[in-house]
């Protein structure tokens, strides 16, 4: 018998190619591979392992349906291939349908519990539908499986991010640097990490990080410049911003960070380029929408055409309410609660518990009442860290909440709050507090919480914390609406987009803290009203400094100068001198405001709250 090479039989055969096009597709020649498993399966269409990686190539080259097709293929050939069903999830993820995509990685995860992608898929998809806590769960398994998964340690630090966990997001940012140092998203997300945790120059470092890896990043321009701004580098942080909108310039949101810092004219071309977005408003998204409105608003107040500018805040907040959640009748309850439960028989009642620690400021009162003015003055002190808008009230409230065997809600459940946790909850709260501090620390005195909503709390801060001083920030109540009204809020505020809702919020909030006045025993709270401080700031801003059991300091007057980050709204107005334009601001035509007025009340419209200092 002649020797000769020996027969393959077609198993044989098409497992060699099935190699060959493996390899060319490992090698990124991806049209070669794919001519390859197209051969294959001309031969046996049933081949699950080239309708897969073929399904893969459509995929990587942008043809997202044809990989829907193929992948579809696979499954019905074989339902119990996890690759497939991951192949098809990933295809249908591409195509943002989050939902079809999350159950098809469930089917792979169902045959696979230790598939890294699929673990990644899912959490991807589950985080796109806001599923956080759930994503992040399977975050973690893809990341069990294989801990140098970059973008597996990239996703949770993304979804820890998303529900405001940043300290816990940071090393999972580093652990994705450390596998791939260019990962330009990881750096951003990093930047973000920082920034939240007032680690600003750090921040900084790694948005340039992120730009250095990707220079047409233009949310890393973005986010550099509100850094930039939160640390008074003004003429840094335009700059970056007007890099940003070269970049994205039908990135709506954009042009209202630039706005917050660039004082326009009418012929400024970042002006006109937003109003031809107005023309073209019909091709914008939602968000865009919203934002498209709030920067027109701005920049027309800025070029002085004040009632165009209120005529696009009005369509502006309208749409924003539509997407925002707001039970104004449960609101009023819990206000109406918390006085019944805080009375003056529960404050004489329970006093002499809490912590006695005299660390805390606490700044309360509406958005927009001066509030982030008098923590500059405090924070120019040289025994005051000024901590900015903290929530480690709600933190410590809610963990005093879960950790309770006795099932009553807030504020009922301070009916029967006894002395010793009541010096817990404050005791917690400090310590959250103090994570605030920079390091290496000094030696404060005192800081500063500036997070107006506490305005809730001043009775139950007062019984945790005795010896914290209070500061109500009050100003007029139109034009403390009207001002919130123009702000497209990052925190939730859900009751500034309606001018009759706005008003009547101010005349619960106004309404408990009357209540508060009665209640808190002197010396306690001190109302400081912007029209007072502008008018007369030395005088205001020793009182201010005497409240708080300060001796006088006059870097207290030169808080313009102080360097130190400013997260809010007014970011850029603290880093001016006082100034009076914002007291009487314009006012909209009487229909206009009729909501607002007829929301606040006749006897509030144009009053003040009492100005007795408790």
């Amino acid at each position: 018998m002649a020797e000769g090479r020996p027969v393959l039989g077609e198993s044989e055969l098409l497992s060699r190619k099935f190699r060959e096009a493996f390899s060319l597709h490992e090698q990124g020649k991806l049209s070669e591979a794919e001519r390859v498993y197209r051969a294959i399966l001309a031969s046996d269409d049933a081949h699950i392992d080239s309708l897969v990686h073929l399904g893969m190539i459509r995929l990587q080259t942008g043809s997202i349906e044809d990989a829907v097709e193929l992948f579809r293929k696979a499954v019905d050939r074989d339902p119990n291939s996890a690759e497939a069903q991951a192949g098809l999830a990933n295809a249908l993820l591409a195509q943002s349908c989050l939902d079809e995509a999350a159950t098809a990685y469930r089917k792979a995860l169902a045959i696979d519990p230790d598939h890294a992608e699929a673990n990644f898929g899912l959490a991807t998809a589950l985080q796109g539908l806001k599923h956080f806590e759930e994503a992040i769960v399977h975050f973690e398994s893809a990341i069990a499986t294989d801990p140098e998964y970059a973008e597996a340690n990239h996703g949770l630090a993304s979804a820890l991010q998303a529900l405001h966990r940043h300290a816990q997001a940071v090393p999972y940012f580093e652990k994705a640097l450390s596998v791939d140092p260019q990962f330009a998203e990881a750096n951003y997300g990093l930047g973000i990490a920082l920034q939240q945790l007032d680690r600003h120059e750090e921040a900084i470092q790694f948005y340039e990080k992120a730009l250095a890896a990707a220079p047409g990043f233009a949310d890393a321009h973005n986010n550099l410049g509100g850094a930039l701004q939160e640390l008074g580098r003004l003429e840094e942080a335009q700059l970056a911003m007007e890099r940003a909108l070269a970049l994205a310039p039908r990135k709506v949101e954009f042009y209202l960070n630039l706005f917050d810092i660039k004082k326009l004219t009418a012929e400024d071309h970042h002006f006109a380029a937003l109003q031809a977005l107005a023309n073209d408003e019909a091709s914008l998204g939602p968000e865009d929408r919203i934002n498209l409105h709030f920067a027109m608003g701005k920049a027309l107040a800025n070029i002085g055409d004040e009632r165009q500018a209120f005529d696009h805040l009005l369509k502006g907040n309208s749409l924003k309410r539509r997407e925002v959640v707001h039970d104004e009748a449960a609101s009023w309850r819990m206000f109406e609660r918390i006085q019944a439960v805080f009375s003056a028989e529960l404050m004489r009642a329970k006093q002499g518990g809490g912590d006695p620690s005299q660390l805390p400021i606490f700044i309360v009162g509406m958005p927009r009442s001066g509030s982030s003015l008098v923590e500059q003055i405090l924070a120019s002190h040289p025994k005051v860290f000024g901590a900015g808008e903290r929530l480690d009230l709600r933190d410590a409230l809610n963990s005093f909440g879960e950790a309770s065997e006795i099932s009553l809600p807030f504020p009922e459940r301070f009916l029967v709050a006894t002395a010793e946790e009541l010096q817990r909850l404050g005791g917690d709260y400090l310590n959250r507090l103090k994570t605030a501090l920079p390091a290496p620390p000094r030696v404060w005195r005192r800081i500063t919480d500036k997070m107006p909503a506490n305005f809730r709390l001043v009775g139950l801060i007062h019984l945790a914390l005795p010896n914290a001083r209070i500061i109500h920030t009050c100003r007029d109540p139109v034009d403390t609406c009207l001002s919130c009204f123009s702000i497209h809020f990052t925190a939730d505020q859900p009751f500034a987009y309606d001018l009759g809702e706005l008003g009547r919020y101010y005349r619960a909030y106004y309404s408990l803290m009357e209540h508060w006045r009665q209640v808190l025993p002197e010396g306690v709270m001190l109302d400081v009203h912007y029209e007072d401080l502008v008018g007369d700031l030395e005088g205001n801003a020793r009182r201010i400094v005497a409240h708080c059991g300060l001796e006088w300091d006059d870097d207290c007057l030169a808080y313009d100068k102080t360097a130190r980050p400013v997260k809010t709204a007014s970011a850029a107005q603290v880093r001016q001198p006082i100034y009076r334009s914002s007291v009487g601001r314009w006012r909209p035509d009487a229909d206009v405001l009729k909501p607002l007025l007829d929301g606040l009340g006749l006897d509030l419209a144009g009053g003040l709250p009492g100005r007795a200092a408790r």
